[in-house]
């Protein structure tokens, strides 16, 4: 039997297209009509074109499947058009879960993000079970990932929906093609465009190993509930003298509180509004920016046999990437 994927052409979907190939999987992807190719360039994979916002596309490619790996989302800390995020991935999200149903598919993973988890005020690592509500999302994406989790949650309650959701913290490696935000940070400080800081941090992982734990979460997981793939906590200086350290430059030295950066924040977001070109920054990035985004993996070491590399050897990967792809 046939195992769909979406997200496949994009950053963390690829990574898990490939475990899975490698695996022995038969795999088909959804792959939207103006999709960058290059990351299913020579891969044995049958593509299906759809798009999360049509429903009979799901149908279609989902005859004949018995497994799903939704990894597709709308990632991005700004939009022109704030319903976009909803429409994809709330919206898109649960018409693909009920497809599935219909279609008696038997295993689901759906790739959620540690950005609906809780966090801690002193900074400690949160998991699975730290307490978060709608209300402390911050930004669209945050929210819309908040409540297609919810949806898919509910399906599995009410409906028996088979899934699995997995929260990757913050990926980075290699084939991260369009980039990500946090790939552009590594691609500018690798260039030496980030010379000042702000105080906060970020669970780093290599996208290989999210998608090993995808596999993991696969073969091993419990529908409905939902564990971390994250790697080791760093703060934001740290990353940016690693980078620094494996780019051959000066690190960062200047700290910036997220208050002197936010009026920027806002003027280059109204200039993207006229320009319609993504902004270098945000205010939902600044806002979180304020808080310290470290989390436990422990819950996938333990049920999953979850395990990541040093997060020095995920930004080398990425570096190196970056410096020979772009």
């Amino acid at each position: 039997m046939t195992t769909l994927i979406t997200g496949a052409t994009g950053f963390v979907g690829s990574a898990v297209l490939r475990h899975l190939l490698e695996a022995g999987y038969p795999v088909r992807a959804l792959v939207r009509p103006r999709s960058d190719p290059r990351n299913l360039a020579d891969l044995p994979v049958e593509r299906i074109e759809g798009d999360l916002t049509d429903a009979g596309s799901l149908r279609r490619a989902l005859e004949g499947c018995d497994a799903l790996f939704h990894v597709a989302a709308d990632y991005r800390l700004w939009t022109p058009d704030t319903r976009t995020p909803y429409r994809v991935n709330v919206d898109g999200s649960r018409a693909l879960m009920h497809a599935a149903l219909d279609a008696g598919v038997r295993r689901i993973v759906y790739t959620s993000s540690v950005a609906v988890l809780g966090l801690h005020a002193d900074g400690s690592p949160a998991d699975e079970n730290t307490p978060v509500s709608l209300a402390d999302m911050i930004g669209h994406y945050k929210r819309s990932k908040y409540l297609a989790e919810e949806a898919v949650r509910e399906l599995v309650r009410t409906r028996d929906l088979p899934a699995v959701i997995v929260n990757p913290s913050t990926p980075v490696g290699p084939r991260d093609t369009r980039p990500t935000p946090t790939g552009q940070m590594i691609r500018d400080a690798a260039a030496g465009r980030m010379p000042a800081y702000v105080d906060t941090g970020l669970n780093i992982v290599h996208v290989d190993d999210v998608a090993a734990g995808h596999l993991l979460a696969y073969e091993h997981g419990r529908p409905g509930e939902r564990y971390v793939l994250g790697g080791d906590d760093m703060t934001l200086q740290q990353i940016l003298s690693e980078i620094s350290r494996l780019s051959g430059r000066r690190p960062p030295r200047v700290r910036l509180a997220p208050s002197l950066i936010l009026p920027v924040a806002y003027a280059a977001e109204a200039w993207a509004s006229v320009s319609k070109r993504e902004p270098l920054v945000t205010v939902t990035g600044v806002r979180l920016a304020r808080k310290r985004m470290f989390f436990s993996s422990r819950k996938a070491r333990e049920q999953l046999g979850y395990a990541a590399r040093p997060a020095g050897e995920a930004l080398a990967d990425a570096v190196r990437w970056f410096r020979g792809g772009s």
